[in-house]
């Protein structure tokens, strides 16, 4: 008697819980496809930032849907820098080097002007040789005409001497030291060097400094108006606005010489 209460117990839930639409809607094969084709195409990409690269194009999925359909590499992903700091700062700059080598075994040093608003890279430019005096001037190219910020966060490099100092301090910036081996304090601008390597320059092979000069100003074109970024909320720098469907069909647009690509939608 008590088997036969709870079979009919179960039978009679069962029965109401048929009524109605169950779970999420279901994703159109259209939009499957899409998911495929972008992950395929983009091999580096996680599941992030192909949804925020869908929603630009007026696509929302869950995270979880992405998942399920992105074609999968051979190749483990790379570890991605943590973001050690929440709020925009709108007056505060960060600047740091690193290092890139060339065909013929030489090193050049890149230096990187970080906006920490928008995480805008404001300037960049590379070296062979880098110096204090180098290096303050590359300050004032990157911000002419009063537009210089209120604080400059930097590591305690011996490449930023006296004369570099002198500089920034004429310009009226105020300088930020990171403490000793603590690279997390300067997390900014260490996440978009990580950005530099992991998206483009650990794919190529730099002949000299103008070839790297052409493809760091390739890269940071796309890292501004196309590059979607969790920290922005899966927008770009540059902000992207939203498509809506009604314009037609997906195009796929080549950036970084192929190396990755963004998506509009174009009328028929």
């Amino acid at each position: 008697m008590i088997a036969w209460q709870r079979k009919r117990f179960r039978d009679h839930w069962a029965k109401l819980s048929k009524h109605g639409r169950p779970g999420r809607p279901t994703v159109s094969e259209e939009i499957k496809a899409l998911i495929r084709r972008v992950s395929a195409a983009n091999i580096s990409w996680g599941s992030p930032r192909i949804v925020g690269e869908l929603r630009k194009l007026g696509i929302d999925v869950a995270k979880s849907t992405v998942e399920k359909y992105r074609v999968r590499s051979r190749k483990p992903s790379s570890p991605a820098w943590k973001a050690f700091l929440n709020n925009h700062v709108r007056g505060l700059v960060a600047i740091d080097f690193f290092m890139v080598p060339t065909v013929r075994n030489k090193v050049l040093f890149v230096l990187v002007v970080l906006a920490h608003h928008r995480r805008r890279v404001v300037h960049f430019n590379v070296t062979e040789h880098p110096t204090a005096r180098w290096t303050g001037q590359q300050i004032i190219e990157a911000f002419p005409w009063g537009t210089a910020p209120k604080y400059l966060l930097r590591d305690r490099d011996a490449i930023y001497g006296s004369q570099f100092q002198k500089r920034v301090k004429g310009m009226g910036i105020e300088e930020v030291l990171s403490a000793p081996r603590s690279p997390w304090q300067n997390a900014f601008v260490e996440r978009v060097i990580g950005s530099i390597r992991r998206d483009c320059l650990d794919h190529v092979v730099v002949l000299n400094d103008r070839h790297l000069k052409r493809i760091l100003t390739s890269y940071f074109n796309y890292y501004h108006c196309w590059r979607t970024h969790l920290s922005l909320g899966m927008d770009s720098p540059e902000s992207r606005s939203v498509q809506s469907p009604e314009p037609g069909k997906v195009v796929q647009f080549p950036e970084v010489g192929g190396l990755h690509h963004h998506y509009e939608r174009v009328a028929v």
